[in-house]
């Protein structure tokens, strides 16, 4: 009877973009597909298409961050590892609901998909929105997802937080979170959880809890996966969602154990100023603070620029209009007596806006070219 219970439970279709498609006429995809597909909804049904039917390889798009986007190959079971250990840790399972709103092009959206097809979840699929849930029933609920921080902030200001709070758990990830929008996290009761990982890992392969009793600083790394560290500090994954190749990060951590690591920064993110190494993410992150309790919410991020004398100098770019000369004087003032005397930005660049990645992640390559052009 319970095996009966059990299989009444297993989805044979799910749901994209309000419309529903049977596992059995993705498989034929796209002899079967309706003729109105946009390009999204046709390219996750292809992805689909081939997850059902076995594909042993996909070709996975890295998110072009910080350099080129890149073409990778990954294998079946890189990604089914994944999604087992993701399952295991939140307890998903046959006949839970998942909402996929990340861009299905990318390892996040992607990985997405696999969790829900390798634990027999029920998939609500919508092309990627600033408020996914808008596009949704008000009383359709569901048990897991992952935002972006920018859908999780706006879903929060739309007055979506008690729908959140039903679920078992969510990620966030793809970009830095906020200060502010971790205090907003704080209010919630749902387990959220900011992601580490990236395409060559099959997403995620560590967690760090922004909300509970007790949020935590540290990543904790998943079970089953090797972290060390390089010679610059930086950190090497080896697991079965890498092949068991050895993967080198451009990131700089500091290992408190085998198990948990303290996120410092990108190692090609480091400033040399008058031979002074400045991590520009700690930069940013005093930046952002000073610059909320000024009341200005602005992405803003920080980088090296050509200097006669100290090589390279410590320059933030804000987005936007400039500041007014007082209000201005007074950021460099919360600066100079939080930051160490070469780490405080000697120029403040105002940019109108912003480049971002195809991936919606902030492209400081593209935005550093538009300055300099």
């Amino acid at each position: 009877m319970a095996a009966t219970s059990a299989a009444s439970l297993l989805p044979d279709s799910l749901l994209l973009n309000g419309r529903r498609f049977y596992y059995h006429d993705i498989r034929q995809y796209p002899a079967q597909a309706p003729q109105d597909l946009n390009g999204y909804e046709a390219r996750v049904l292809d992805f689909c298409r081939q997850w059902l039917n076995g594909a042993l390889e996909f070709g996975l798009h890295t998110s072009g961050s910080t350099g080129q986007p890149q073409l990778r190959t990954m294998k079946r079971e890189q990604l089914a590892a994944s999604a087992r250990r993701t399952g295991d840790y939140f307890d998903l399972g046959p006949g839970d609901r998942m909402l996929v709103c990340l861009n299905c092009e990318y390892v996040g959206g992607i990985m997405m998909l696999v969790r829900g097809f390798e634990r027999n979840m029920h998939l609500t699929i919508v092309e990627p929105h600033a408020d996914p849930l808008a596009l949704l029933p008000e009383d359709e609920e569901f048990d897991f997802t992952s935002f972006v921080p920018l859908q999780l902030r706006t879903v929060l200001a739309a007055g979506h937080g008690p729908r959140l709070n039903q679920m078992k758990g969510i990620l966030v990830g793809g970009a830095a979170v906020e200060k502010s929008l971790e205090q907003e996290i704080r209010a919630l009761t749902v387990p959220v959880y900011l992601t580490y990982g990236m395409t060559e890992t099959a997403s995620h392969i560590a967690l760090r809890r922004l909300n509970g009793p007790e949020p935590q600083t540290a990543y904790r790394v998943l079970p089953g996966i090797a972290v060390a560290q390089d010679a610059r500090g930086c950190l090497t994954v080896r697991a079965d969602v890498t092949d068991q190749q050895l993967i080198t990060t451009n990131d700089r951590v500091q290992l408190l154990d085998a198990h948990t690591f303290e996120w410092l920064g990108r190692a090609d993110f480091v400033i040399n100023s008058g031979g002074v190494k400045v991590q520009a993410e700690k930069v940013e992150q005093v930046l952002e603070v000073a610059l909320m309790e000024l009341g200005q919410s602005r992405r803003a991020f920080v980088a090296g620029r050509p200097d006669a004398r100290l090589g390279e100098q410590v320059t933030a770019f804000v987005e936007g209009a400039g500041l007014p000369p007082a209000q201005q004087e007074h950021l460099r003032t919360l600066l100079s007596q939080r930051l160490g005397k070469y780490e405080v930005p000697r120029e403040f660049v105002f940019v109108p806006e912003f480049r971002t990645t195809a991936s919606g992640k902030l492209d400081r390559p593209a935005t550093l070219r538009d300055v300099a052009g």
